[in-house]
């Protein structure tokens, strides 16, 4: 099995609404996959040669367009991007908000196996198609939608503020030095996204002393404990990642000693109702320990501990699950993500930044692009071109990045280690 390496790629602006735009999902694809095949060096002519050797395929990550914009069968979509996608194998993956990831899995593997030289990760959700609510009603079926969405307003912060109230409970903590941690990790996310000029919320105002005031007018709660401040944004976009083996590599006259490369990868599924996880999960010191078991896998098959890990990308679907995160990393035990918080370890300066672009709170959240999104910060990162939010620590860029996709209430966990 042969090395799978990133050659880059690109995402949208998420602040932008391609409905009001009077732009479909063929335009929203065109400019992506034609941004990232410029970034990369390659042309979409390239990707018809390579087909004519059957070197090449892609990938398409996405939740539901079906429900969003009326349309399935989103492999085959390709075709009408370009011509040059005639012949060339494409099938659609879905994970709920881990779709993203799911399709990239699923690149990596083919690369790996060494079936293809050339893997294109195609993620992307049109998600402003709708209003607030029946968005909301669509996102319930990344749940057990008969029991945990149907019928329920704004299903995933009510069951993220169990998520809450399950993490208070499980360690004996204090509940307001609790939501003043979420409310750091809010500031600490919408603060990053400032820097990250495609971030949805980049222009957005939020502080500390906004994120703590839950229950006001400017910061109504949504779902339990959790308020506006907690949840990440419905968000338009997409995002594209071109993986190349190394013979690949090496066609294109690249030096793979100086490209980063996939060094590790955990997929493990926990039950889908959340109240079967609270039944599961006592039997663990971790509230997520499938969570916690997909960070163990990567950590195994790439031989690395936490203490290599130089920056993070985690799944803030809401605030409650960045912080159950920190634990399942390892960059704390669990029940002492609280200290983590306070002291400053995952902000941007921090011994373990965590999303340095915003994450999905601030960077914004197109569910099924999310996991590619995350991915491709990872090789911004490590390869020094996350301009404006580029981690630097001792004139260094980091050497080893690491992140967690979540799909539904941490019922598909992924987990992908980027590195040179």
């Amino acid at each position: 099995m042969g090395k799978v390496y990133v050659l880059g790629g690109a995402q949208t602006d998420f602040e932008r609404n391609w409905t009001k735009e009077g732009k479909n999902v063929i335009a929203l694809l065109k400019e992506v996959m034609t941004d990232a095949f410029n970034q990369v060096g390659i042309g979409f002519s390239d990707i018809e040669e390579l087909n004519k050797e059957n070197r090449t395929a892609c990938f398409v990550g996405n939740f539901i367009a079906e429900e969003y914009i009326h349309q399935g069968h989103l492999g085959a979509l390709l075709t009408e991007v370009s011509p040059s996608f005639y012949g060339v194998p494409s099938a659609r993956y879905e994970a709920a908000c881990a779709s993203g990831s799911a399709a990239l899995d699923a690149a990596i593997t083919k690369v790996k196996a060494g079936e293809y030289d050339l893997a294109v990760a195609v993620c992307w959700e049109l998600m402003k198609t709708v209003d607030s609510k029946t968005c909301g009603d669509i996102l319930g079926r990344a749940a057990y939608y008969e029991s945990e969405g149907k019928d329920i307003s704004f299903p995933f912060p009510r069951l993220f503020g169990r998520l809450a109230d399950e993490t208070i409970s499980k360690y004996g903590l204090d509940e307001k030095r609790y939501l003043d941690a979420l409310a750091r990790i809010s500031n600490l996310n919408y603060g990053n996204a400032k820097r990250n000029p495609l971030a949805q919320t980049r222009k957005w105002f939020m502080n500390y002393e906004q994120a703590s005031r839950r229950g006001t007018d400017t910061n109504a709660l949504i779902g339990g404990r959790l308020a506006v401040s907690d949840c990440s944004q419905v968000t338009d976009g997409a995002a594209v990642v071109v993986l190349a083996s190394e013979h690949m590599v090496k066609e294109l006259g690249r030096k793979a000693e100086d490209m980063p490369y996939v060094k590790g990868y955990g997929h493990r599924t926990a039950p889908m109702l959340f109240d079967k996880k609270l039944w599961e999960q006592p039997k663990s010191r971790y509230l997520l320990p499938w969570t916690r078991q997909a960070v163990l896998d990567a950590y195994r098959r790439s031989g690395l501990t936490v203490d290599d890990i130089d920056v993070f990308e985690t799944h803030d679907c809401f605030t409650s699950s960045e912080y159950a995160a920190l634990s399942a990393f390892g960059i704390c035990e669990p029940g002492g993500e609280l200290k983590t918080v306070e002291e400053g370890m995952i902000e941007f300066e921090g011994k373990k930044p965590i999303n340095p672009g915003g994450g999905l709170i601030g960077c914004g959240h197109p569910v099924g692009a999310t996991g590619c999104r995350m991915f491709l910060d990872l090789y911004k990162q490590v390869s020094g071109k996350a301009f404006g939010y580029q981690v630097v620590r001792n004139g260094m860029r980091p050497e080893n990045g690491m992140m967690l996709n979540i799909g539904g209430t941490a019922t598909t966990n992924y987990v992908f280690i980027v590195g040179r």
